[in-house]
């Protein structure tokens, strides 16, 4: 028999929005909570497991980039979608005050208080990606469009070019 899957926050506010999803469960290292690790463990392409990060800009306050795994933030890409002069990640410590999440469990659904958020333009490559689902350990599968649709988001180049 399956083990039951607990649904997050994140997973309740699509159900109630009626937004098609998947709960997928992950093995969890706590050394390593990487979108790699995440990747490898479901099997998956790594440009399809998106991490959320939380950034503050020094006009429009927090907003969200929503990445693939093997990428990071150009913060000033991500200033420049977010009408901020310059933006910067949030220190770790102020992540769970901030969204109500920790790292590696940080959700674009279901935060505090909805931020702006920004969807690197990959996304919109596959039929569907992976976001955290609001705790370790357990993913959302979804169709990006759904995704954006549902928090609002804007889709943007936002990531470091790889030369």
């Amino acid at each position: 028999m399956a083990k039951k899957i607990n649904k997050t926050n994140a997973a309740r506010l699509l159900d109630q929005a009626h937004v098609a999803y998947d709960l997928v469960p992950y093995e969890v290292d706590e050394n390593n909570l990487a979108a790699d690790h995440v990747a490898a463990s479901l099997g998956e392409d790594i440009h399809q497991v998106f991490k959320t990060l939380v950034l503050q800009g020094d006009r429009k306050g927090h907003f969200l980039c929503v990445v693939t795994g093997c990428y990071n933030v150009d913060l000033k890409k991500a200033a420049r979608v977010s009408g901020n002069k310059k933006v910067e990640m949030i220190a770790m410590k102020q992540l769970l005050p901030t969204t109500g999440y920790i790292r590696g469990g940080c959700s674009p659904i279901g935060m505090k208080k909805p931020f702006p958020t920004y969807f690197h333009l990959t996304c919109n490559y596959f039929d569907y990606i992976y976001v955290s689902a609001g705790m370790r350990g357990l993913q959302l599968k979804m169709a990006p469009a759904d995704l954006v649709q549902f928090v609002g988001a804007t889709v943007a180049d936002i990531i470091v070019d790889k030369n």
